[in-house]
């Protein structure tokens, strides 16, 4: 595996907030490493993150790191934003299963995963490629994966619904077939599991008939860390999830605070006296923020002057905030600052978004 990029825990690269920002690369990079049980994940476009850079990957990264799991992602692919915390993969946008096969041997010689994570077939589906035997040429790929890193655990997924009727209809045809391979690597004494992603997401997840939105992506996250829990040592043991802590306003020392520590959707934080209550304990794990297991939330259209709320947790751009080297935190999707309304400093003074100024009532420490 190649070296570069220092030698980084999970949860070291995910405590802090991060600036906006996507790596990107044609051809391979330098590996990140952090020394962790190593997965692939391997496909096409859909696990490179075409719509949404990074795409499954944000979401699984973040959630394995609020684990506690020390996971590398391997791959000679590298792309995604700073969120990211590992940006290798091994998706390649357009490509069909036979291309995979025909590089798949070598991709795992160089990067020795104990996990592969695998969802492929859809532009075989796409590019009606003999789809009669498309099962076939799938199973001849797990065969050689399996063949090579024998040990390895490899998570077999159906492939994700498609917005066409007619290929939504050939890619279920496709999936039909999964189980039964999956199956026959089982019985063959192989390390092979099933993860049904198709039923995961439905065709409103997707943002052009092919690709997830960040919702959907997030679905996907959600649905490969079921499953990697499910196999014990696929993604190691857990350790310690990061450390939750007070968000502090320079302007009045009081701590951001879930009034009532109410977790109805819409609820609008406020500050009050610090007490290190668990309304006042604050998660941080890539670029969310968390408290009584609600995102912090940026309203859709939110402009100037718009609350800043609790909100279950998706994923999306609106969710995923900044930390800046002025003490500010601001939105990743509008670009605004949490603010202290009116500078106010009193308890009950409500947080909402406001155009970044850097004033005291928009810095904020961690207590």
């Amino acid at each position: 595996m190649r070296t570069g990029r220092g030698w980084l825990t999970a949860a070291a690269l995910t405590v802090g907030l991060t600036a906006i920002g996507t790596a990107t690369g044609a051809g391979p990079a330098s590996a990140e490493s952090n020394g962790g049980v190593r997965v692939m994940p391997l496909g096409d476009s859909i696990t490179e993150g075409t719509q949404v850079p990074g795409g499954y990957r944000i979401g699984l990264w973040q959630r394995m790191a609020a684990g506690g799991y020390r996971v590398d992602l391997v791959g000679t692919q590298f792309n995604g934003p700073a969120s990211l915390g590992d940006h290798d993969h091994e998706g390649h946008p357009g490509w069909r299963i036979d291309q995979i096969d025909a590089n798949i041997t070598g991709w795992l010689q160089a990067t020795t995963p104990h996990t592969v994570l695998l969802h492929i077939g859809t532009n075989d589906v796409l590019q009606n490629n003999n789809l009669a035997t498309a099962p076939n040429r799938l199973s001849t790929l797990i065969d050689h994966i399996t063949a090579t890193a024998p040990n390895a655990e490899v998570f077999v997924a159906t492939i994700i619904p498609l917005g066409s009727a007619g290929q939504e209809t050939a890619g279920r045809a496709f999936n039909a077939a999964i189980p039964g391979i999956v199956q026959r690597n089982v019985n063959a004494g192989r390390h092979v599991h099933l993860v049904d992603m198709h039923a995961a997401l439905t065709s409103a997840d997707l943002i052009d008939g092919i690709h997830p939105t960040a919702g959907g992506y997030d679905k996907m996250a959600a649905t490969w860390f079921a499953a990697l829990r499910s196999v014990a040592g696929s993604i190691g043991s857990p350790g310690n999830p990061p450390a939750s802590s007070t968000l502090v306003s320079a302007a009045s020392g009081r701590c951001l605070d879930v009034p009532g520590s109410s977790t109805v959707n819409g609820t609008q934080p406020i500050i009050w006296a610090c007490s290190g209550a668990a309304n006042q304990r604050w998660t941080i794990t890539g670029q969310t923020v968390q408290s009584l297991a609600k995102c912090l939330d940026a309203p859709t259209n939110a402009t100037a002057g718009t609350k800043v709320q609790l909100w279950d947790c998706s994923g999306a751009a609106n969710q995923r905030w900044n930390l800046n080297a002025s003490g500010t935190i601001s939105n990743a999707q509008f670009g605004l600052c949490l603010d202290v309304s009116g500078s106010g400093t009193a308890n009950g003074t409500p947080v909402i978004l406001w155009t970044c100024t850097t004033a005291a009532n928009q810095r904020w420490t961690r207590g």
